[in-house]
């Protein structure tokens, strides 16, 4: 299957779409405090990068990346990350990732992170098997039992 992932606008329908399933699956598994969920207002930012995976022009995921410029500790946070239940295990969560990774990296960064639910075990694998390693709580995050903390040197 021929995916590709390109630069789109978080508003559109198809994509409110995925984030109502993406909202409605995680507040399934964990209270409203321990989801950390980027809205629209901040998905359209010049410090966002957002892009969604597509096949023939049928949606199939999304994802985006918050770039944070902070004095030498400058990082994006990868969130919204999401595909359909009957593409999962096609490799497209991967195929956003280094998607993501490359634009992050064109942007001068080097370092990404993301917060992900200890339940999301499927994310967990994805997430590892790319690279990415457990650390601390970063920015302003808390520690969170439900919550586990990664990042990855992006080359």
């Amino acid at each position: 299957m021929a995916v590709t992932v390109e630069i789109e606008s978080p508003r559109q329908k198809v994509v409110n779409e995925m984030f109502c399933r993406l909202d409605q699956y995680l507040s399934e598994l964990y209270p409203p405090e321990s989801n950390h969920l980027l809205n629209i207002e901040k998905l359209s930012c010049s410090n966002t990068i957002f892009c969604v995976a597509r096949y023939n022009d049928i949606a199939l995921g999304c994802g985006a990346a918050l770039l944070k410029f902070e004095e030498e500790k400058s990082y994006a946070e990868i969130k919204r990350m999401y595909v359909h239940e009957e593409y999962r295990g096609d490799g497209i969560g991967a195929k956003i990732l280094r998607f993501l990774h490359k634009k992050i990296a064109y942007r001068g960064i080097s370092i990404a992170r993301l917060e992900t639910g200890f339940s999301q075990f499927n994310a967990i694998k994805l997430y590892e098997k790319s690279g990415y390693y457990r650390i601390p709580p970063f920015g302003e995050y808390q520690l969170d039992p439900l919550s586990l903390f990664f990042e990855k040197k992006i080359l």
